[in-house]
């Protein structure tokens, strides 16, 4: 079958083994993959991805330097069933799954292995217990969205806001964009964003933000107090003092640079919480003292449980997320080196598509 492989930190199509299933394992059709972040950086920097997988405690069970392919943002349709499966979706079925499969050595990623090929191959083999099927009616793009929103979704879910809560989204990239989508189904506000690019703060805007600020013309820390949120130590002491109501303030940081943190720690209210969405491949400092002085949570988020991939799934099939605004386009093999590249220039596209099927 043909797929799209990254040998020698290049992207090239090639004819690879087809997927036979194992127990309890379910081949598929890819329909479309999205391109992700992450897939961006394991180009030209898988080695160090694995490298700080394993300090972290992952499973050795990825050879950087061996073949990949990538794509973990799927939609798919069923051809068949391996041995011990329930056979519960039948042929024909178009299906979304979290994106992990049973190998020998434990759990892998599906896109992230050299055992399981991921969405820019035609075929893939998925395990039947993680499959959803895509209700009636919803495109194979809007269900591939599924996989990156449910990473808002558990961002969210973990920096659990309430009505009493003032939101800040640093970073209008896809995450940035699924954590307002996600604010915004549960009917949270106000939601301020921040991001340098145009185009990706009228996407906020488009997903539901409810200010939307150029951090180059000034800062989004300046709304704080016209929401009953102390922006001070100052301020915070006095409040107190006089009794004055307050919202806390929840900062959600999808950017993934170093220096940013520390930033933040530096210009975020009193007993706000960060929660880092974006990923920094990189060592990073911050200024403990700060931090303890303002009595500020850091929660450090990674992906979604299989419940907040399904309750996103929900929420993009009843139209609560629209996922439709962010995606850019579909492309077919011959065109991923160039929506890479794409991707990775400021401003450029939200969300690019791969149907592995197409030359």
């Amino acid at each position: 079958m043909k797929a799209i492989v990254r040998r020698d930190r290049r992207l090239v199509t090639d004819d690879i083994a087809e997927p036979a299933p194992g127990p309890g394992q379910v081949l598929v059709k890819t329909l479309v993959c999205g391109i992700c972040g992450s897939d961006l950086h394991a180009l030209h920097h898988l080695e160090h991805m694995v490298e700080t997988n394993l300090r972290a405690g992952a499973a050795d069970t990825l050879d950087a330097s061996a073949d990949i392919v990538f794509g973990h943002e799927f939609s798919a349709e069923i051809l068949d069933h391996g041995p011990e499966t329930a056979r519960t979706l039948k042929p024909g079925t178009r299906v979304v799954s979290v994106p992990m499969a049973l190998g020998p050595g434990g759990v892998e990623l599906v896109g992230y292995s050299n055992r399981y090929p991921g969405g820019f191959a035609e075929r893939m083999l998925l395990q039947e217990a993680m499959l959803l099927p895509v209700p009636n009616g919803l495109s194979a793009e809007a269900a591939a969205m599924v996989e990156p929103m449910a990473v808002g979704e558990h961002a969210v879910g973990k920096a659990n806001p309430g009505k009493n809560s003032v939101c800040l989204v640093v970073g209008c990239g896809p995450v940035g964009l699924a954590v307002i989508a996600a604010l915004k189904a549960r009917g949270l506000g106000p939601v301020i964003a921040s991001d340098f690019s145009e185009a990706r703060r009228h996407m906020a805007e488009v997903m539901g933000a409810d200010i939307v600020v150029d951090p180059s013309a000034s800062s989004p820390h300046a709304h704080w107090e016209a929401f009953d949120v102390p922006a001070t130590l100052a301020s915070f002491g006095a409040a107190r003092l006089m009794g004055r109501s307050m919202r806390d303030a929840i900062v959600f940081e999808c950017v993934g640079v170093p220096g940013l943190i520390q930033s933040l720690v530096e210009a975020v209210p009193p007993t706000a919480r960060i929660v880092v969405v974006g990923v920094c491949m990189e060592d990073d400092r911050i200024t403990p003292v700060l931090a303890i002085n303002k009595q500020l949570s850091l929660d450090f988020v990674f992906a979604y449980s299989p419940e907040e991939f399904a309750a996103t799934l929900q929420r993009v099939a009843d139209g609560t997320i629209d996922v439709a605004p962010l995606i850019s386009g579909v492309v077919g093999r011959s065109g991923v080196p160039a929506a890479f590249e794409a991707l990775g220039k400021a401003g450029g596209p939200v969300k690019l598509m791969v149907n592995p099927a197409l030359d």
